[in-house]
C-alpha cells in the first residue's frame, strides 16, 4: 500500500525516511509500519502518536498522506505466527521502506527508525546501510512521528473494521491488547483467525 509525491516538495536535499510501527504487543489483528519522506511544507504538530488525541491523530492523517511521500505495510496474524512477531516488525518495516523508495526511483540517504533496532541485517530485504534506530524517536524526529500516526491510524481502522464481524472482544476500544474486556471474552468465546495463536494467553486459552 503506497502513496508517493516523488517531486513535490523534496528538491535536492537529503533524502530522509522516518519509520514506525503499530501493533506489536496486541494479542490480535496485523502489525503495520509506515515510512514516510517529508515534503515541504509538512504538517504542522507531527509527533509521536501516542502524545496525540485521537481527534488531533485523525486530522493529521490526511493531511500526511496528502502533502509527504509515504509507504505503508501490513503483516498479518498469520505471518506473525509462522515468523514471530518480531520478524515480522522487521519485515513490515522493510516492506514499507521498499514500496516507498521504489515508487520515488531514489534510495535514501538515511532511514531513521524508532526504537532500539533497525532491520539491517535481520531482514534480507533491507538494502540500506544507513538505518538508524532512535530510543523514542517518534516525539524527536518528525519523519517518524509522522509514520507512527499513519501505522497507528491505519492499524485501529482495521480492527474497528474486524470488530463489526468479532463483536465479543472490543476492539474498537482496545485495538486488540489484551485488556480485561478483551481477555474474558476470549475466555467466554475462544480466539478467531485474527488472534495471534503464537502469543501466550491466546494460545493458553486455546488449549482450555
Amino acid at each position: 500500500m503506497l502513496s508517493a509525491t516523488p517531486e513535490t516538495g523534496l528538491g535536492a536535499a537529503p533524502l530522509i525516511v522516518g519509520v514506525d510501527e503499530a501493533g506489536r504487543g496486541p494479542l490480535a489483528g496485523p502489525v503495520v509500519a509506515a515510512a514516510v519522506v517529508l515534503c515541504k511544507p509538512y504538517p504542522e504538530g507531527l509527533d509521536d502518536s501516542k502524545r496525540l488525541s485521537s481527534k488531533k491523530r485523525g486530522l493529521l492523517e490526511p493531511r500526511i498522506r496528502e502533502s509527504c511521500a509515504w509507504g505503508l505495510a501490513v503483516v498479518e496474524p498469520e505471518e506473525i505466527d509462522r515468523i514471530n512477531i518480531f520478524q515480522a516488525t522487521m519485515l513490515a518495516m522493510t516492506l514499507a521502506v521498499t514500496r516507498l523508495v521504489d515508487a520515488l526511483g531514489r534510495d535514501p540517504d538515511q532511514v531513521l527508525i524508532d526504537g532500539n533496532m533497525s532491520p539491517h541485517g535481520r531482514n534480507p530485504g533491507w538494502r540500506w546501510p544507513d538505518a538508524r534506530p532512535i530510543v523514542g524517536g517518534d516525539g524527536k524526529e518528525k519523519c517518524i512521528g509522522a509514520a507512527s500516526i499513519l501505522a497507528k491510524e491505519h492499524r485501529d481502522r482495521v480492527m474497528r473494521e474486524a470488530a463489526d464481524a468479532h463483536p465479543h472482544y472490543g476492539w474498537e476500544r482496545n485495538a486488540g491488547y489484551g485488556t480485561a474486556e478483551h481477555m474474558e471474552a476470549l475466555r467466554r468465546h475462544g480466539p478467531t483467525p485474527l488472534h495471534r495463536r503464537s502469543f501466550a494467553p491466546v494460545a493458553q486459552l486455546a488449549l482450555l
